[in-house]
């Protein structure tokens, strides 16, 4: 069977008894049918975090697959497995990869989330409560200029862009305000998917209402003709965006196949942003649950140094134990074979690539002082001898390492990563997590330290024009919030084919960007787009329904 039927195929416990189970009161419950709640935090807010935290982060991807969040919830299953209260907290799939490249972003197998057609498709409309959100400013700048422009906006230099959750190259860059004076003023524009737009990470940042309508008065959203900055506060459209966003703030309860309870809650990319679910998810979880299993996209160089310099500065929380999952196919390809090949037994290419694992469980280790555990994603493919071959690697490196068979058996196979996981994120508590750099660094050499002690680089060029905005961000006064690097996920460098674990080489930071609302500065090393195309053979020509509305073709 395909993930689709084996999602199907599950039954499930009423979302009723998942709340009762995990301690959540009738009255901080908003229930979306039988399978689907919103809980209130704020009904919450006495209850103190109680949960250890286990960040699932990953080696460098690969076209390979890696089963980063299949691993995650299969591990969130083995904790139960094993007589553990263990939840989740996930990020939402964006529509747009749905639709696009990747199918679902439920998990895999019989380690899944439920019901896989809801959280895939509309869910409860938090993307789409962030995308009105979103739209409404936009609105209201292009209204404000329209109506006097009291506060003497430059046309050339607004900066928010409208957004939708769906890949749309056409919309990438468009001509607004066509047509007349009554049809607003003529300018460039164009639309970002709702997952790369600053106010979806500005969501996820938010601890509360009232920090979320803070967050979102300082989103700059425009400069005046004399070059200072205009903010979202002084359009006035804060609060409604807070009124919009209010039921969407409820993280959203569900279950896995094994009944393990799930918060799935925002979802920002990786590239762009910080890549993580919400800061409400996460801390609501904590209260209740011993052991929370959450992920950061991609790899640990983007993801997990996004989690730990950007989410955990910003809201209190420490990993008490980060697990990198890979795969012995990804590990070969970064060893240099094809993916054509990657079935075939090839020890010495795995042992080429594993250098890609160990840079990232020595920068967990060394960089963030965090304990690490190793979780292989298993596959049929892989051969005794390379299974032996990396397990005896990682007894020398004196890392914890363990196999998932999570896809195949749900909780019953992970039950031995879950008893390594917890006894090191036991011994983990109260670990003194260390960031990648002091708050207090210029812009610039916050950049560089990432660079070089997460990439490895051996150094850090600025384009004029990149200098020239960090020069402008400090002079404005955002020299003191994190960074969030920009690249390609396929490797530690900004050159995608560079594999494996490169070192010495040169970073070039080509443009800078404010996020005034998530309270971090992007710096792009590379051409990041912020609103994907689809590809040739999109997975929406795989997606359909039945006369008895049964939906198919999602993976």
């Amino acid at each position: 069977m395909n993930d689709i039927q084996i999602a199907q195929k599950a039954k499930l416990l009423p979302i009723t008894k998942i709340a009762k189970d995990c301690g959540i009161p009738t009255n901080a419950l908003q229930p979306y049918g039988d399978s689907v709640a919103k809980v209130d935090p704020i009904r919450l807010k006495d209850k103190p975090q109680k949960g250890k935290l286990i960040l699932v982060t990953a080696i460098t991807p690969t076209t390979a697959g890696e089963g980063k969040t299949t691993v995650s919830i299969g591990l969130a299953d083995g904790l139960r497995a094993i007589g553990k209260s263990s939840m989740l907290a996930l990020r939402e799939p964006s529509m747009g990869p749905v639709f696009g490249m990747k199918g679902g972003a439920t998990g895999g197998g019989y380690a899944q989330v439920l019901p896989m057609e809801s959280i895939n498709l509309h869910f409860t409309g938090d993307f789409h409560a962030i995308t009105t959100a979103n739209n409404l400013l936009c609105a209201m700048v292009d209204n404000h200029i329209q109506q006097g422009n009291a506060l003497n906006i430059d046309a050339r230099q607004v900066r928010v862009r409208r957004c939708m959750d769906m890949n749309d190259r056409q919309l990438r860059s468009i001509v607004g305000g066509l047509g007349g004076d009554k049809n607003g003023v003529p300018r460039e524009d164009g639309f970002d998917i709702t997952a790369a737009s600053e106010v979806m990470a500005t969501f996820c940042m938010a601890g509360d209402l009232q920090d979320l309508k803070k967050r979102l008065g300082n989103i700059v959203v425009a400069r005046d003709f004399s070059g200072k900055n205009i903010t979202c506060a002084q359009i006035g459209c804060a609060g409604a965006m807070t009124a919009l966003l209010r039921d969407a703030m409820m993280p959203n309860l569900v279950q896995t196949i094994d009944h393990t309870p799930a918060l799935i809650h925002g979802g920002p990319f990786a590239n762009i942003a910080h890549g993580c679910n919400s800061v409400t998810a996460t801390r609501t979880a904590l209260k209740l649950a011993d052991y929370v299993v959450t992920e950061a996209g991609f790899g640990a160089d983007l993801g997990a140094e996004k989690f730990i310099d950007i989410k955990c500065r910003a809201s209190g929380l420490r990993p008490d134990c980060v697990v990198i999952v890979a795969t012995i196919r990804a590990l070969k390809h970064h060893g240099g074979v094809l993916k054509a090949d990657l079935g075939r037994e090839n020890v010495e290419a795995l042992l080429a690539g594993a250098q890609n694992l160990l840079q990232h469980v020595r920068n967990v280790r060394k960089v963030w002082k965090l304990p690490a555990v190793v979780a292989i994603n298993h596959f049929v493919t892989d051969s005794d001898a390379e299974i032996k071959a990396l397990e005896d690697l990682m007894k020398a490196e004196k890392v914890p390492c363990e196999f998932s068979d999570g896809w195949a058996k749900g909780g019953q196979g992970t039950k031995e990563l879950a008893k390594t996981v917890a006894a090191v994120a036991d011994k983990g508590k109260g670990s003194q997590l260390q960031f990648t750099y002091d708050i207090g660094l210029p812009l610039k050499e916050k950049i560089e330290a990432i660079a070089r002690k997460v990439y490895h680089a051996g150094s850090v060029t600025f384009t004029a024009q990149a200098r020239k905005i960090l020069q402008q961000l400090t002079d404005d006064g955002f020299g003191g919030v994190p960074v969030c690097i920009a690249k390609t996920q396929y490797s530690f460098s900004d050159d995608p084919k560079q594999l494996g674990a490169p070192e010495g080489f040169e970073l070039t930071i080509r443009d800078v960007r404010l996020s005034g609302g998530a309270g971090f500065v992007v710096a792009f090393a590379g051409d990041i787009i912020a609103m994907p195309g689809l590809p040739k053979q999109p997975a929406a020509l795989a997606i359909d329904v039945d006369e008895d509305g049964v939906i198919s073709g999602i993976f």
